[in-house]
């Protein structure tokens, strides 16, 4: 399909796409099974001026929007969904910024994010607090000139390898929802420290960490947008993020789709080549078909979304997260099955885009929370049109 890119979302592509494969596919394996931070392609992905894609041209970026940063992602994430969150992580941290920060804390932070200088993080969730943010108890004092942070907060994409985290902090616990507020933290502010590494199923590329809050003072300017408004900058901040989180569904699937058709052609059995079976011929079908409707609905939405008119992409962003993940889920069982038992194998990549597929189905949102806004938004909009009333 030829979905008529620009110039320069056309070389977006083709040096995302070079370095994904000179760079990034030889050390896969490697990073994947030491899980160290791969710094050296952080380097390549800032000379190449990949990580201000999606960031205004007045703070260092590229000027393009939520359709050039699922490009970047979807390429590198056909070879390695981990290594994607370099950019992912980092743009998660920063929408919030470039959505709801004033313009002092936008020229302070966004140049430094677009070059890739200084990474980016961003996480809401604590241990009690997943998919109903509203149990978190982290907590921000106003105390004169600052706020006091205390807490802990779960599985911070981009951990150690940040410098700046946009983080979530209640300013008024009595008031639940309506007291999360929103702030910007910077990595070696005294009383911020890391609790420990996670070890994951899949992207074990990208780490994962724990946050610790202990009296952690920043000045009261690192406020997001207003205090209790909080759950505001996230839910917005997912609305522009999770059409990411597809992209990197998407590339996911794409992968290993082609590691397994490259397989099956090669591989024998019964005197013919795999794939002149017609069960891997329909297995190879359906994954085709899963993978350009997953395309064609995702570039769609990402490119509206791209028009910034003021209507928020709740609804659509929720459905292209929660079906680009689900396809990433289907292909990958289906590439492994396809490739019988080297497919199982650690030694074999179609196992490794199994297991990164499925937190797609699970981070920024659930895909059962994902449903649950999908149906949401269906019933208001039946109410707002009179649709089922006689």
């Amino acid at each position: 399909m030829d979905y008529e890119l620009t110039e320069q979302q056309q070389a977006i592509v083709d040096i995302t796409r070079e370095i994904a494969q000179k760079k990034i596919k030889p050390v896969r394996e490697h990073y994947d099974k030491t899980e160290e931070y791969p710094w050296e392609i952080v380097e390549e992905l800032r000379k190449a001026d990949l990580f201000g894609v999606y960031i205004p041209e007045q703070y260092g970026g590229l000027g393009g929007g939520a359709f050039d940063l699922v490009l970047v992602v979807e390429e590198i994430s056909k070879v390695c969904a981990g290594m994607a969150l370099i950019i992912a992580g980092t743009a998660l941290g920063a929408y919030p910024i470039i959505l709801h920060g004033n313009e002092e804390q936008k020229k302070k932070y966004l140049p430094d994010l677009a070059t890739g200088k200084r990474l980016g993080a961003f996480t809401i969730t604590e241990p009690d607090a997943g998919s109903d943010a509203t149990a978190a108890k982290a907590t921000a004092r106003l105390e004169g000139d600052h706020y006091v942070l205390n807490g802990t907060k779960v599985y911070c994409t981009n951990g150690k390898a940040a410098e700046i985290y946009t983080l979530f902090f209640s300013t008024n616990p009595s008031r639940g929802a309506r007291g999360v507020s929103a702030f910007i933290v910077e990595k070696g502010t005294p009383g911020f420290e890391f609790g420990r590494k996670e070890e994951k199923m899949g992207i074990r590329a990208s780490p994962t960490y724990q946050l610790e809050f202990n009296n952690c003072k920043i000045p009261k300017e690192n406020l997001l947008g207003k205090e209790g408004l909080g759950l505001l900058v996230a839910q917005s901040t997912f609305d522009v993020s999770r059409p990411g989180v597809a992209g990197q569904a998407l590339g996911i699937a794409t992968g290993a789709m082609e590691e397994a058709f490259a397989y099956a052609r090669m591989r024998k059995q019964f005197g013919q080549p795999v794939i002149s079976f017609q069960a891997m011929q329909h297995k190879l079908a359906n994954m085709a078909m899963d993978i350009e409707a997953s395309r064609a609905f995702l570039y769609s939405v990402a490119r509206a979304m791209d028009k910034k008119t003021q209507k928020r992409y709740t609804k659509e962003s929720a459905m292209v997260k929660c079906f680009c993940s689900d396809v990433a889920m289907r292909v990958t069982i289906e590439a492994v099955q396809m490739c019988g038992g080297i497919g199982y194998m650690r030694d074999f990549p179609v196992e490794k885009f199994m297991r990164d597929a499925k937190i797609t189905q699970i981070y920024e949102g659930t895909n059962e929370v994902q449903r649950n806004e999908i149906a949401m938004h269906l019933i208001k909009e039946a109410a707002q049109t009179g649709l089922g009333k006689k």
